[in-house]
């Protein structure tokens, strides 16, 4: 049994999954961010050009 304990405390493979996860997480806020500030750049873009060619 303690042995088990011991190999269980050693195993940093299910910390490093989730180090991975967090990361993943971080940059698909950036992307999100990113997309939404763009999105609405362009519709702010294409309103004005509308606008001037009417």
């Amino acid at each position: 049994m303690k042995n088990l304990v011991l190999r269980f405390a050693k195993n940093e493979s299910g910390a490093t999954a989730i180090e991975y996860g967090l990361i993943a997480m971080l940059i698909a806020i950036a992307i999100i961010a990113a997309a939404t500030t763009l999105g609405t750049s362009l519709s702010s873009t294409f309103s004005y050009i509308s606008g001037k060619l009417k």
